[in-house]
């Protein structure tokens, strides 16, 4: 998600809110499995039921195709607080809300107002996006009717065949992927496909995916979202999608034509080998802080949906998240939700895992995060949703929120030590020897527990958070002039250089060092123990012109820019993963650790001088050479790192019957040259030698 704004603060200390917790038939606090929750379509009509401990009354509305209110029918409040009712000769198709009436107190968390029309929460589609509107945030004494400014929720008809998915096998190569960005300047995308779901569907598309190796696309949030509050007074408008209102319908700027080019996108993909997971945000949602917008939940039930502390008298909306609001993951009414939409979107549109934005949130209680709670539980342990791939942003900006290697199987993680520590390597920063051979081995000191696997740590050098790939080694510093916040907003600390110019330059000798840098870079990810992730566009050489943190940049900034690809480039990361894929030595999922298997060191780290290393060497500021020399899934295999500009000599450990030979250099037009047991590493480059038997 982006990063939080300097005035964002997490809720004060106090009391917890408890709230009632109303029993459902089956005895268990807040259950609501006695009824299908949302719009149920049947033989006789459509059955309404919707999930509210707080609200005195709630009514479902109809809406005819002039978006003009027909009907108003009042549920019933049974099996606890599950309000419910069975309309006859209702069809599929049907345009509805809701409304919902009780107390109207923010100070205590209710935000009731009848005026208010409401998102069903387990909506599967909504006829369009949503806008703000300083009238959605009227207090109900001077409230209007806020119908014409919300989207109406679409009664579904029969359900698709459920899609089986079993698909835990590791990636190969993870591909970060915004819809909208992605497809808005592509050649091959024409008209109306532009900037949608239906635009990745084009041969030329699925052709490049594979040409690089890619075999799961992480789509970025695909779900109904709203702008931030502060971006329509600047002409901004979010388009990463961090900001979700409905969880199980998807955005109709993406997917115009319904949810269904969803399931016509898996279908396809999964013909050409390629998985496609949804990044999900279920931390919070775009009704922001108690002074936000009334969308859904909020007027809905917000002591149940989002945490609440006391303070002063008062309840105070906790704000782990840096957006203004968290959800209630410890509630069994969100965990529900939580769960009902994950199975939604695997059994109806054949998605195969998921990557959880700020997945602490899930995990977290008044008493901090625990790997051990009962919505992470219920994920491992559910039939569908253990089947698919589970990737977790294991962290968030409350207290304690930073949790890397602590969310066990079946999870992956995202590791930004990785990604910090790589570039500060090549940045070249001092004392960082020690920290890239860990990275370069599996992350052992966050993952090697409880039977974890190196593919757990999800390996990137730029995401869609931060620098792109060439905009790391082309700024020394963050360009978020064009986000409205005086550049105060994205992160700060990017260990990032400009390679002697900031930004844009004609200088070829520059040029020619960033793309070096940038080759150096990739290939380090590729020689890495672990699951390597590449976000759009950094295999060509994308640029968002310095700006870090471009969440609300939909236009050119982060447009990609497939006229300008860089093709040599492109063509040296299907090089890389085609070579990784080919060689156990590299993505065997064991830790390297220098342990003896097989009468050899499974790694040992060298200095130049052909030695293994020693203490003294690690502790050098100035150490800039590492050669990593694996004897691994039955290869040998010597990797040399040099961050120095000018070239080193290394000298190649001599084994007996082993010859060696120059499988791979990351600088394009460099050469490494063997001779009387030594070879010429150039400048900023990763070489990579193979052993055989002589």
């Amino acid at each position: 998600m982006r990063h939080a704004r300097a005035t964002m603060q997490a809720a004060g200390k106090g009391t917890a809110l408890e709230g009632s917790r109303a029993k459902g038939q089956d005895g268990r606090p807040g259950s609501v499995r006695s009824r299908t929750l949302g719009a149920t379509a049947t033989e006789t009509g459509v059955d309404f039921a919707v999930y509210s401990e707080t609200a005195d009354k709630i009514w479902v509305c109809l809406f005819n195709d002039f978006d003009e209110e027909t009907d108003r029918i009042e549920l019933t409040r049974q099996d606890g607080a599950v309000w419910h009712k069975h309309v006859q000769g209702l069809d599929a198709g049907v345009r509805y809300g809701l409304r919902a009436d009780g107390p109207f107190d923010p100070a205590q968390g209710y935000h009731f107002d009848p005026n208010k029309l409401l998102v069903d929460p387990y909506a599967r589609q909504i006829d369009r996006t949503f806008v703000l509107s300083p009238k959605l945030r009227l207090p109900r004494s001077e409230s209007v009717d806020t119908a014409p400014l919300i989207p109406k929720a679409i009664i579904q008809g029969e359900r698709r065949e459920p899609v089986e998915i079993h698909n835990t096998s590791r990636p190969n190569l993870i591909y970060e992927l915004n819809v909208r960005p992605f497809t808005m300047r592509h050649s091959a995308v024409q008209g109306p496909l532009r900037g949608t779901v239906g635009g990745l569907m084009t041969r030329e598309v699925i052709e490049h995916l594979k040409h690089i190796g890619v075999d799961v696309v992480e789509l970025m949030p695909v779900a109904g979202w709203i702008d931030d509050g502060h971006l329509p007074a600047l002409g901004l408008t979010n388009v990463w999608g961090y900001n979700p209102v409905t969880y199980f319908a998807p955005d109709p700027r993406i997917m115009p034509r319904g949810p269904q080019e969803l399931r016509a996108l898996t279908d396809r993909y999964r013909e050409h080998g390629i998985r496609v997971i949804l990044d999900v945000v279920y931390n919070h949602t775009g009704e922001g802080s108690a002074e936000g917008p009334v969308l859904s939940m909020r007027g809905l039930d917000a002591r149940t949906y989002y945490r609440h502390v006391e303070a002063d008298g008062r309840l105070v909306m906790v704000n782990d998240t840096g957006t203004g609001n968290t959800l209630q993951c410890d509630h069994p009414a969100v965990q529900n939700l939580v769960i009902d939409s994950l199975r939604y979107w695997v059994r109806e549109f054949g998605v195969a895992g998921f990557r959880f934005d700020l997945a602490t949130i899930l995990g977290r209680s008044l008493n901090g995060f625990s790997r051990d709670a009962e919505l992470l539980e219920r994920i491992r342990t559910d039939d569908v949703l253990s089947e698919c791939l589970l990737i977790a942003e294991p962290w968030d900006p409350g207290p304690g929120g930073y949790h890397v290697g602590q969310f066990g199987e079946p999870f992956l993680e995202w590791n930004d030590r990785y990604r910090d520590k790589v570039r500060r390597f090549w940045k070249g920063e001092a004392h960082t020897l020690s920290g890239l051979a860990t990275r370069l081995a599996g992350s052992a000191d966050q993952f090697n527990h409880d039977d974890r696997k190196p593919s757990a740590s999800v390996n990137f050098l730029a995401a869609h958070d931060g620098f792109t790939l060439r905009d790391l080694v082309s700024f020394a510093e963050k360009h978020n002039a064009a986000n409205g916040e005086d550049n105060r907003d994205g992160h700060g600390a990017n260990y990032s250089w400009n390679n002697g110019v900031e930004g844009p330059t004609d200088d070829p000798g520059v040029l020619a060092a960033r793309n070096r840098d940038v080759r150096a870079l990739l290939a380090t990810l590729f020689v890495s123990h672990g699951t390597p992730m590449l976000t759009a566009g950094d295999e060509f050489g994308r640029t968002q012109d310095g700006n870090n943190n471009a969440y609300a940049q939909d236009n050119e900034i982060t447009w990609l820019d497939w006229a300008a690809a860089d093709g040599d480039l492109i063509d040296f990361v299907a090089v890389l993963s085609r070579f990784r894929k080919d060689h156990p030595a590299l993505n065997a999922d064991t830790f390297l650790t220098g342990e003896v298997r097989d009468g050899h060191k499974d790694v040992a780290w060298l200095h130049p001088d052909g030695r293994e290393m020693e203490e003294a060497d690690w502790n050098a500021a100035d150490a800039s050479v590492l050669g990593m020399f694996m004897h691994e899934a039955g290869e040998t295999m010597l990797v040399w790192f040099n961050r120095r500009t000018e070239p080193v000599q290394a000298v190649i450990p001599q084994e007996s019957g082993i010859a060696f030979s120059v499988v791979l250099v990351s600088d394009q037009h460099s050469d490494a040259a063997i001779a009387e047991g030594q070879i010429t590493l150039p400048p900023r480059t990763v070489v990579v030698l193979a052993g055989s038997v002589a």
